[in-house]
């Protein structure tokens, strides 16, 4: 599965997270719960959940009321936060929330030059803010997203000025900045907080990478979260879930046909224009004019790299002529590489190139140098290490829900 975090337009806050999740089918009254106790160690608070509309949208809101603004310690923080007993939290639910705090507090030391024991929390000690991030984590848990492949697009940060507990300072907050850091974001479309600490924080740690786009998907669901306002907009995160879609992109592809080059000579070619930046080359035996046999050569390269991989194919074959075929459409698996043990006269590291559909793998490679050397070291025919390794690595992904 696939789910896209759109920030595009109003930003992310926590009740924003929260809402936009629970919208896109977690479970209200169990999300309010879980964030009502995790809020009891932090002076408490009271969650409402209630459709809204946000300039004709229709959207949920999660309100939550406390009493007391806390300002406290990051170690104090982190030990109320061990208090949290409630049956639907889990160790991993904790272990991510507690990965949220930290990127706040990392943040907040940067930008204010101290060390993290020295961090004092003002927006995040706030029982309003714990009670934000453990909904999320519940309702993110809830719906299985840790389990599907979640994008986001570019964050809209607002802008303008606001009194905080630094005194005056610049929208986006400084920490929010630092958060997301590395991050495509906007300015606007308002004067005001759009994107905030602990939404920031909360993005950055439910996403894999960010996209400028929708990826190739077929959406099945859909969730908008309310911000507190009502402006002249939509002032909702929109959260979309769907099915992985193959992914599709376009290449420039070259070839031409040569009948005079001799084995050395396409050897070194290979290389050259691999490091030209050539995504593939390819060989084909053919046969040609007056039944001479030769060779059709064929470079998939990006198209912003096709003019240099043209001029040294002409440099390194002596052709005459080369076939441009521009945007040529193709379908792409994503591709990562993965280092993982495996046991064979031994234990050892190897690299496997695994093809990713969305989070479901597709299929799994070890890399050949490292299956060569395994082979070397044991003696064990290349062919046998292949095979035992990738059956080890497929068991391996299996265990580990092919992540």
């Amino acid at each position: 599965m696939v789910t896209v975090i759109d920030p595009q337009l109003a930003g992310v806050s926590g009740n924003m997270m929260v809402g936009a999740l629970i919208d896109l089918g977690a479970h209200p009254e169990r999300t309010a719960e879980v964030m009502e106790e995790a809020a009891s160690h932090f002076g408490g608070a009271s969650v409402e959940v209630s459709e809204v509309k946000r300039s004709g949208l229709r959207a949920t809101h999660v309100d939550v009321r406390t009493d007391e603004s806390l300002s406290i310690g990051y170690m104090e923080f982190l030990k109320r936060l061990e208090r949290i007993d409630n049956p639907s939290i889990d160790g991993e639910m904790l272990s991510m929330a507690r990965a949220v705090f930290h990127t706040m507090a990392q943040a907040e030391a940067t930008v204010h030059g101290l060390k993290l024991d020295e961090v004092h929390f003002h927006e995040v000690g706030a029982a309003d803010a714990v009670a934000d991030v453990l909904g999320t984590v519940f309702a993110y848990f809830d719906l299985n997203l840790h389990r599907d492949t979640v994008y986001t697009l570019p964050v809209a940060l607002g802008g303008g000025t606001v009194s905080g507990a630094h005194g005056k300072i610049p929208l986006p907050a400084p920490a929010t900045v630092e958060i997301l850091r590395g991050f495509p974001v906007t300015g606007g479309p308002v004067e005001l907080e759009l994107a905030t600490p602990t939404g920031a924080a909360l993005l950055v740690n439910m996403v894999r990478e960010y996209r400028r786009f929708y990826p190739p998907m077929e959406i099945q669901a859909t969730g908008y979260g309310a911000g507190d306002m009502d402006p002249d907009f939509p002032n909702v995160l929109r959260v979309v879930r769907g099915s992985e879609a193959v992914h599709h992109d376009t290449v420039t592809l070259l070839e031409t046909n040569v009948d005079h080059l001799s084995g050395e000579v396409l050897g070194n070619l290979f290389e050259s224009l691999m490091d030209a930046g050539a995504l593939d080359v390819t060989l084909t035996p053919v046969i040609m004019k007056k039944n001479r046999p030769g060779q059709l050569i064929r470079v998939i390269c990006r198209e912003n790299d096709h003019e240099m991989i043209l001029k040294r194919l002409f440099s390194e074959t002596g052709t005459l002529g080369v076939r441009i075929f521009p945007q040529v459409h193709r379908g792409v698996l994503e591709r990562r590489v993965i280092e993982a043990e495996v046991d064979i006269k031994g234990r050892r590291r190897a690299r496997f190139k695994v093809g990713f559909l969305g989070s479901r793998v597709m299929n799994a490679r070890i890399e050949y140098e490292d299956a060569r050397s395994i082979s070397l070291e044991t003696g064990i025919p290349l062919r046998d290490v292949i095979e035992m390794a990738e059956k080890q690595f497929r068991n391996f992904m299996e265990e580990n829900d092919g992540e």
